[in-house]
């Protein structure tokens, strides 16, 4: 009787989340469609125009549907709201030309796709020519070499901004939001851009120069948010779009999107719901398999891959995937993976592989691996960021992929399962994970910096898939079922998300 009412305590958490996200586009026209290939989506007010229209712009390995709290909020307060994924990114079929190898090549790729996005925004039926600019992170940058380099954007909204060429008036009438929680070097920026008006005790939270000859500044710190709960922050849209409404005349409604609670509730709904379905798998094992190390052993084996993977991969060359910091995660995962087998096997523990090679276990670690990317994944795509992998490349690199990261996911189970594995340990084997990779961008800060960007979604995936490697485990006592499924998902929301490069 618990589990079920457990299931339908999900269902209802799931359905009342998808209606109150759904209606929050209510009363909106919504439109999508491609600007020559890039993938463009409009959120227009029902009642006629004209108005301005705002350009709304993705970082990093993310995609238009990650900016819809903005494109939602701006478009209840009467904006006309664009949104579009950038070449690489999302479901544009164009590939970001240069990567991290050529930075001029990079930018100029995604400066012609925001170009080509704000031509088609001036001409909207119910627009009256007027564009304003709002971008997260990388985008923020994009939007401001654009608007430092003409003089019909009216103001631009930069969140999380790094961009070196600012100076004291150009862009016209910049609003910085950042994160307090974010890195050190970003709020270090934002204040250097505010002191370039107001002078060296400006301050956050005060606008300096004047909107009537676009000289005016102003830096937001979003409390309690870091690089990516900043988009979903009220503090930060309610920011935006006042400062949209001074520098345009315009006078806004004062609605300020709200999805961050409901989007919590829908995957909370959908974790227990996975939790329902995994405990339904049947026991595969007469008893819990795994390495049954102690502590200590298990420790020991733990730790130095952490430290050994980054400073043996510290020359190793990148570039040899199309998927910009693909090929040096899987090689990460991969070399993790085979330096903790070594260990298991040198403390008398090693993977027994032949116990899941059989169509059960088999069947087992796919069923795991349809609920991290259908039961979650679909939710995703939808309400967070594209998850579905749009093009042939992108498929095509999913098994490469994967094979980078089955080492870890196979051997990392095995290590932290078992009757004497203390119950901390798969919590801080994925620490210890983390941990390694930090210690990889400090070696190569230049090349894995984005890697940095990505923790908290990574810590994310550790949670919620850990919850389901916990329960699979119970389940089936047999370990390495979640580590094939948990690789597959991990592999498939790489191949979907991080941006396809071409050589310039």
């Amino acid at each position: 009787m618990r589990e079920v009412l457990l299931a339908a305590a999900a269902l209802l958490a799931i359905a009342v989340a998808v209606w109150q996200l759904e209606s929050g586009t209510a009363g909106l026209e919504v439109r999508s469609g491609r600007v020559g290939p890039v993938p463009v989506t409009t959120f227009e007010p029902a009642t006629p125009g004209p108005r301005p229209a705002v350009v709304v712009a993705h970082g990093f390995a993310g995609s238009q549907q990650l900016m819809q709290p903005f494109a939602v909020t701006l478009a209840r307060n009467g904006y006309l709201a664009v949104t579009f994924d950038f070449p690489g990114h999302g479901r544009n079929p164009t590939p970001l030309r240069g990567g991290l190898a050529d930075d001029a090549a990079a930018s100029r790729t995604l400066l012609d796709a925001l170009q080509a996005v704000i031509a088609f925004a001036r001409e909207l039926p119910r627009g009256d020519g007027r564009v304003a600019l709002l971008g997260h992170s990388m985008a923020a940058d994009i939007i401001a070499r654009h608007a430092m380099a003409v003089d019909d954007i009216a103001a631009t909204v930069a969140i999380s901004l790094y961009s070196p060429g600012i100076t004291a008036d150009a862009p016209r009438n910049l609003l910085i939001i950042d994160g307090a929680l974010e890195p050190s070097f970003l709020l270090e920026e934002g204040l250097r851009y505010l002191r370039m008006v107001g002078g060296s005790d400006a301050a956050p939270g005060i606008t300096y120069g004047s909107i009537a000859d676009g000289t005016a500044r102003r830096l937001v710190l979003v409390d309690g948010a870091e690089h990516i709960a900043v988009l979903y922050s009220r503090q930060g849209l309610a920011e935006a779009t006042a400062w949209l409404d001074q520098a345009l005349g315009h006078a806004g409604r004062g609605h300020v999107e709200h999805r961050g609670p409901w989007l919590g509730l829908l995957f909370i709904g959908l974790i227990l719901l996975a939790r329902s379905l995994v405990r339904r798998l049947p026991p595969l094992s007469s008893g819990p398999r795994g390495s049954g190390l102690g502590r200590r052993r298990l420790y020991l084996v733990a730790v130095a891959p952490a430290i050994l993977t980054p400073v043996l991969l510290w020359a190793v060359p990148l570039g040899l995937l199309p998927l910009l910091l693909g090929d040096y995660l899987a090689m990460h995962f991969a070399l993790y993976g085979l330096l903790t087998g070594l260990g298991l096997h040198l403390a008398g523990a090693p993977v027994q592989w032949r116990a899941v090679l059989r169509l059960r276990p088999l069947l087992a670690a796919a069923a795991i691996a349809a609920v991290g990317i259908v039961v979650l994944g679909l939710a995703i795509d939808r309400y967070v960021t594209a998850f579905v992998p749009a093009t042939g490349v992108r498929l095509s690199l999913l098994p490469v992929v994967l094979a980078g990261l089955l080492p870890f996911f196979v051997t990392d189970e095995w290590l932290t399962r078992g009757d004497a594995a203390p119950r901390e340990a798969h919590v801080v084997s994925k620490l210890l994970l983390i941990a390694s990779l930090a210690l990889a961008v400090v070696l190569r800060p230049h090349e894995l910096f984005f890697l940095a960007i990505i923790v908290p979604v990574m810590l994310v995936f550790f949670i919620t898939y850990g919850l389901i490697s916990r329960w699979s485990w119970r389940a089936t006592r047999e370990p390495l079922v979640a580590g094939l499924g948990n690789a597959v998902a991990l592999a498939w929301g790489i191949a979907a998300t991080f941006p396809v490069v071409a050589a310039p």
